[in-house]
């Protein structure tokens, strides 16, 4: 039994010793597994652990386990109520309520409370969105984007040419030489003979698909054919003739050729034969540009092909309805089927007789001859059709085929003013006269038909035929005011205010509404038209219709203006006439006619308009002033002083025409008469311009010593006048008393210390003489007592310039435009105190700094000038001048431009302009004008003396 031996003794092993024993406190069994438990009625407490996963295997991180679970419950139920979370406004963060059920008061309540909210929220919309606005460009002005800062490039490349653009070289390609040069696929195409013999002998070939091969080459060979690649077994499956049937077992190459053939036949019909009958393809170079039969609509085949569907679908369910028809024509118009197009319309023709706009389809579509049967057919089915029988006019070519066109439709529709006017514009004036005898009786109710018949005939027969219309037509203007200019023409003048009159009264009658701007607009066309009686008898007749009387004045200057802008000087010069006759006493109304009659009218209407002022308004100076001025232009002297003699009788002891006066003889050289009245008007009349006048008269003669003594006793009076302290220290600099000039401008900076002029005449006294850290002193004091005087500043960084200190004159410039920083002048000079390539920056800067400024204006035309963009800046210098035409340097810088830029005719405009403009101001300007030496010379000659002075340094 040696077997036996080992099978007891694995019975009588020693069993495990947990078997039997308690289980361990907390033990879970399968737990170590991944087993979970379950809970039956005397189980207490979860069946799973904190720890054990949740049924869901892709739950989210912190939704894991159970005890995630259950904590996250426990959150939701109890709500957090700890005073950290409360807020003594808002209360708790979380809503106290949110657990509670929500009922339909709970959602009434909600809706009012919004409602409230954007009630609230309106209010504050506008100025919210204003403010959001202001922020943004606040923004976009400290934070430009990308597309500002190049803004001044991107204009510059509207001046390339064309050529320019041509010679830019191209970027170079950035990709490797593979990626630039890739292999192009090597296509061998197989010999139709490959392919017949093998169909021939029927045999299986497993690299090459006969079928398929051939359909690939003359896919490759023919994009046009790349359609005949069918996947239908059996062969290949075309629609042309000659083609193969998928029955037939083989290939004729000799058919597909004349398959091509007739497909290339087809498409040169097609394309060549236009609506003039003309071709429009060269035929021979046709096959060799295949991109010629690509449809020119623009869009994809298959929606040309869902459009043919919803079209035809459209015929068939409404064939009567016109627009079908003619949107089918027009797509396959497109789309180059012109054949199709024209078979299609006249089918719409024989469904829809009676349709207009299908015949004129029809007779566009058609070339030449065919066109006209169609409009002659057209015309059976609509004899009353004016459209129809101005297309059937339009297809003739001979005039005698038109005519007779027109009047055999004349015969058929003679109520057509359309028709009339066409066959009239056709004839001679006697025939067109005739016509329109009959065309007025046919259509009594056309004003185009009666003004025109008027304007042919004689003039008793015209007078007949106006007052026929005006008995046809009773409420139309125009046949009166034609029936005044008619009048006007004829010398009849005294009768076109009373037709005007009458026109008013029977409009009015018949219930027509006086439209105040149409008729102004009739007048103007008068005015235009050389008719100046009708033209001002209009404006009497309704200048007051509609307005208030309180407007008037204000309403009247306003249309007077427009009438000058529109070219109508007659209208202007009739509504200020009826404006100073209802306003015979208003000084502002008799000032603009004579600044009118000035620019637009004649020396002698001035003169006139002018001594009827006076009478009107004898206290008015300036109209005073005005006739003298204007008979001393025209030379006549002695009328001036006529004039000035009564103007003194009316203004006693006016400083104004005293001072005239003793131009007026200053200027004739009559000085011992003007001193005299100088010395009068100093004992009668004394004012500090006064006392000026004298001391420059004396100073301008050469009396020095006389100009001197009238200065001190001047200052004794007006010492806090500061033109006496700068004639006094020019005086004194003039005899080169230098101690005596600084101690006058010194006493006058005492008495005047916010005049401007002063500190510049006594810091550039002190440059002249060395002085340079005297004159930064002056300056600087001259700032504190006058802070944000760009003058003054100016004046600082320009000193800096000339002593060759360019970099603290930049920095002086960045302090001024900061204090400064609309200014003008500052933005001016500092254009030109960059360097060249950053001048244009700071031109563009300026402009938005001081967009209307002359002198910014003024500088950048002068940096077009120095780039030789001379269009451009003779369009600156015109719109600096038009802006601010009182700048005498913007006319000097004009005037020297067109000396080295421009023709003769060219310089004097600009130089009369500039006379006509009496310019007074400007830095060059008046350092010439107010030249002792230069005291006599009138605005041309200080012109051209000033623009020689000016050195192109810029």
């Amino acid at each position: 039994m040696p077997l036996a031996s080992p099978l007891m003794g694995g019975l009588n092993k020693k069993k495990k010793p947990f078997l039997g024993m308690a289980a361990p406190l907390g033990y879970v069994p399968g737990l170590g597994r991944g087993a979970t438990g379950f809970t039956t009625r005397s189980d207490i407490g979860p069946a799973r652990d904190a720890n054990d996963p949740v049924d869901d295997r892709h739950a989210p991180p912190g939704k894991r386990t159970v005890g995630d679970q259950m904590k996250k419950n426990q959150e939701e139920d109890e709500e957090d109520l700890n005073d950290t979370n409360y807020d003594e406004f808002n209360g708790y963060a979380g809503s106290l309520f949110s657990s509670g059920p929500y009922e339909k008061d709970d959602e009434e309540a909600d809706a009012i409370y919004a409602a409230l909210d954007k009630r609230m929220d309106e209010r504050r919309k506008e100025r919210r969105e204003l403010r959001e606005k202001e922020e943004i460009e606040k923004y976009r002005m400290e934070r430009p984007k990308i597309q500002q800062q190049f803004s001044d490039l991107k204009r510059k490349l509207a001046e390339v040419t064309e050529d320019e653009w041509l010679s830019i070289p191209e970027v170079g390609d950035a990709r490797n030489k593979r990626q630039r040069n890739p292999r192009h696929e090597k296509l061998t195409p197989v010999p139709d003979s490959f392919f017949a013999k093998h169909l021939q002998t029927g045999e299986n070939h497993t690299s090459v698909d006969p079928l398929q091969g051939v359909t690939q080459r003359i896919a490759l060979q023919d994009p046009q054919f790349a359609g005949l690649a069918t996947p239908f077994p059996g062969g290949l499956n075309t629609p042309y003739p000659g083609g193969m049937t998928p029955e037939a077992g083989e290939l004729d190459m000799r058919k597909i050729g004349q398959a091509r053939n007739t497909l290339m036949d087809m498409r040169l019909s097609q394309v060549s034969d236009s609506v003039s009958g003309q071709t429009v393809v060269d035929p021979k170079g046709y096959l060799t540009d295949l991109n010629s039969m690509i449809p020119t609509h623009g869009g994809d085949i298959s929606d040309i092909k869902k459009a043919r569907l919803l079209l035809k679908s459209v015929r068939e369910t409404n064939p009567h309805h016109p627009p079908a028809w003619i949107a089918s024509a027009r797509l396959e118009e497109v789309t180059g089927k012109l054949q199709v197009a024209r078979n299609l319309i006249m089918k719409g023709t024989e469904m829809c007789p009676k349709s207009e706009d299908v015949w004129l389809e029809a007779a566009r579509l058609q070339p030449g001859d065919t066109a006209k049967a169609v409009v002659a057919q057209a015309v059976r089915h609509l004899p009353q059709s004016v459209r129809i029988y101005i297309r059937a006019a339009e297809l003739e070519t001979d005039i005698r085929a038109k005519k007779r066109v027109l009047r055999k439709a004349l015969e058929n529709v003679s109520k057509s003013v359309r028709l009339w006017k066409i066959a009239v514009e056709l004839e001679e004036p006697e025939d067109a006269r005739i016509m329109l005898s009959r065309a007025v009786e046919c259509c009594p109710t056309s004003v185009e038909l009666w003004l025109a018949l008027a304007r042919l005939e004689t003039y008793e027969n015209a007078r007949r035929v106006l007052n026929k219309a005006r008995e046809n037509i009773p409420t139309d203007r125009h046949i009166w005011i034609t029936a005044a200019k008619l009048e006007e023409a004829n010398g009849n003048t005294q009768m076109v205010e009373k037709i005007i009159d009458r026109a008013i009264t029977s409009l009015r009658a018949n219930g027509v509404e006086i439209n105040r701007e149409q008729w102004i607009q009739d007048a103007e066309e008068c005015d235009k038209a050389g008719s100046v009686a009708t033209c001002q008898a209009v404006i009497r007749a309704v200048i007051g219709i509609g307005i208030e009387e309180e407007d008037c004045k204000h309403t009247w200057m306003e249309d007077a203006d427009s009438c000058v802008a529109h070219g109508a000087l007659e209208c202007a010069r009739a509504i200020y006439a009826h404006a100073l006759q209802v306003f015979p006493s208003k000084k502002s109304v008799w000032l603009r006619a004579a600044y009118f009659e000035k620019n637009h009218g004649t020396r002698e209407s001035l003169e006139a308009l002018l001594q009827r002022a006076v009478a009107h308004c004898p206290k008015a100076e300036v109209l005073w002033l005005m006739g003298a001025k204007s008979k001393w232009l025209a030379g006549d002297v002695p009328a001036a002083r006529s004039i000035l003699a009564l103007a003194f009788q009316a203004n006693p002891n006016s400083e104004e025409i005293w001072l005239a006066a003793v131009k007026l003889e200053s200027e004739n050289n009559e000085y011992e008469r003007a001193r005299r009245l100088l010395a009068k008007a100093r004992s009668s009349a004394p004012t500090a311009r006064v006392f000026m006048k004298s001391v420059r008269l004396e100073w301008v003669l050469g009396n020095i010593d006389a100009a001197h003594e009238l200065c001190t006793e001047a200052l004794k009076h007006y010492e806090d006048f500061p033109k006496l302290w700068m004639m006094r220290g020019q005086i004194e600099e003039q005899s080169e008393n230098i101690d005596k000039a600084r101690e006058a401008y010194n006493q006058g900076l005492k008495k005047c210390p916010h005049s401007m002029s002063l500190w510049l005449l006594l810091s550039r006294l002190e440059e002249r003489v060395g002085q340079l850290t005297r004159a930064r002193a002056i300056l600087e004091k001259a700032r504190l007592k006058n802070p944000q005087t760009p003058e003054i500043w100016l004046e600082s960084v320009r000193l800096e310039y000339r002593a060759g200190l360019k970099n603290i004159s930049n920095t002086l410039m960045a302090k001024a435009l900061q204090e400064c920083p609309n200014s003008g002048i500052l933005w001016a000079e500092a254009v030109f105190l960059e360097a060249r390539p950053q001048r244009k920056t700071k031109s563009v800067d300026a402009l938005k700094k001081c967009e209307h400024d002359p002198h910014v204006l003024l500088a950048v035309a002068k940096l077009f000038w120095s780039e030789r963009k001379i269009t451009k800046a003779r369009e600156w210098f015109l719109r600096t001048v038009k802006i601010e035409p009182d700048l005498g340097d913007a006319w000097a810088f004009f005037y020297k431009f067109e000396l080295q830029h421009g023709t003769e005719e060219q310089q004097q405009e600009v130089k009369k302009r500039c006379e006509n403009a009496e310019p007074r101001h400007g830095e060059l300007w008046c350092a010439e004008s107010k030249h002792v030496l230069n005291w006599q010379k009138n605005i041309g000659e200080i012109l051209v003396l000033v623009a020689s002075k000016i050195k192109n340094t810029f």
